[in-house]
């Protein structure tokens, strides 16, 4: 059941005109680029080429991208940012907050964007969102209004819940933040909120199911690219655990989540390719300040409530963007 329509077609008719401007303007030489992701994510791989070629860069033809993914590699992040700073590329394009790390470690003076990650600031990547100053740019996709926001729809959606189970990734900086940033939450809604982390995906099932077993009434994630990747398992997991969950986007709930809040994902990533293109027309990153999401998304699976014995109020559905019969 699809809603606001009528607001889709004409963002359809804005990127049609958009995409036809960009063309006009085709690049005449072939632009060498690198990209460094957590894990091989294909919508986000693909929204980044559509982008790409709605500015006249088409990746075989005048594009070249160098890529690397960390999941399944035995080499570390820092031996993946090296490879590719020795390419010496126009500028290195990323996902998530360990790749955006380990490259800044790598370079200070190649650019890296942004495709996305949650919080450059908090991780010290940038001054600011408005003058970064140094050589990162690109978009981000949180800020700790969000984290709030998240947790009010998911206790408006499951009736009665008081203790929330918080998955986190051991290996990612960045969730010392964003645990830090649920602490005032909890207070302030009168809910108990549980830290779980893991180092590896393979311990998913064994952590899910301490959820379940130590009695928490429902779940919420941590911003994190591995567990985008990782999306379908998590969904089956917390449904076999009776674990209402809220997500970062709508991808989980097309894959059997039941409810998420937040940007368009693989939009964001395809906004990067801006960043790109200005970059390869002599733009400083320096210069170009970081994108935050102007558009946030409701999703809820009804099939998913169903199966949990969770009644979604109508004020809720609502609201919602989209919801999955």
């Amino acid at each position: 059941m699809k809603r606001r329509e009528f607001i889709s077609l004409l963002g359809g008719a804005t990127s049609a005109l958009y995409s036809i401007a960009a063309r006009a303007q085709q690049p005449a030489k072939m632009a060498r680029l690198s990209y460094l992701a957590p894990a091989r994510l294909p919508n986000l791989i693909e929204a980044l080429q559509a982008g790409l070629r709605d500015f006249g860069y088409v990746e075989g033809q005048n594009l070249a991208i160098e890529y690397r993914f960390a999941l399944g590699q035995t080499k570390s992040y820092d031996e993946l940012a090296q490879e590719l700073v020795r390419l010496d590329p126009a500028a290195i394009v990323l996902t998530g907050t360990p790749a955006a790390l380990a490259l800044k470690r790598q370079t200070t003076i190649i650019p890296i964007i942004l495709a996305p990650i949650a919080d450059p600031l908090a991780m010290g990547l940038a001054r600011s969102l408005a003058r970064p100053g140094g050589n990162v740019t690109g978009v981000t996709m949180y800020g700790p209004e969000l984290a709030r926001k998240r947790v009010e729809i998911l206790k408006e959606a499951v009736v009665g819940i008081r203790r929330i189970a918080v998955l986190g990734n051991g290996q990612n900086p960045l969730h010392h933040f964003l645990w830090d940033d649920l602490q005032p939450i909890s207070h302030a809604l009168g809910l108990e909120f549980h830290l779980f982390t893991v180092t590896d995906i393979n311990e998913l099932p064994t952590v899910l199911s301490a959820m379940a077993r130590d009695g928490f009434d429902a779940l919420t994630l941590l911003t994190d690219a591995q567990f985008f990747s990782a999306r379908r398992q998590i969904s089956e997991l917390a449904a076999m655990h009776r674990l209402p969950a809220m997500y970062e986007g709508r991808e989980f709930v097309e894959d059997g989540g039941l409810i998420s809040y937040g940007p368009n994902i693989p939009d964001l990533s395809r906004r990067a390719a801006a960043f790109v293109v200005k970059i390869l027309n002599g733009a400083k990153p320096a210069d170009l300040p970081i994108e935050q999401p102007t558009k946030y998304e409701l999703l809820i699976n009804l099939k998913t409530a169903r199966q949990l014995s969770v009644v979604i109020p109508p004020m809720l559905l609502a609201h919602a963007d989209e919801v999955i019969e």
